[in-house]
């Protein structure tokens, strides 16, 4: 018996704010420093939303999007503003220590 695997896309499961929140989230604390995890997790929300409706409110291009946010590109950090104020995303930061547990 031969399995088959299909490729998984997590767009697909994105199915409302708090999903992409979570997602986002999770990519965040996954990502090696290179920013990589975090472009491709942009990238499935963006194809959620839309690329249209994301160009048309980041104004940039949707082939520039595209190619800023597939593996291959390599956005500016503005571009990277850009997409997350036209996904309204909201960005916070916490100290390192938040990990920590107390004795």
């Amino acid at each position: 018996m031969t399995e088959k695997f299909t490729r998984w896309a997590p767009a697909a499961h994105l199915q409302s704010d708090a999903d992409m929140a979570l997602y986002l989230d999770a990519c965040l604390d996954q990502d090696p420093g290179d920013g990589s995890v975090v472009r491709a997790a942009l990238n499935d929300v963006a194809r959620m939303q839309g690329m249209m409706q994301l160009a048309r409110a980041t104004g940039l291009t949707r082939e520039g999007l595209y190619r800023a946010l597939s593996p291959a590109g390599n956005p500016e950090f503005s571009t990277i503003l850009k997409v997350i104020k036209a996904l309204k995303i909201k960005l916070h930061t916490t100290t390192g220590d938040d990990h920590l547990v107390a004795a």
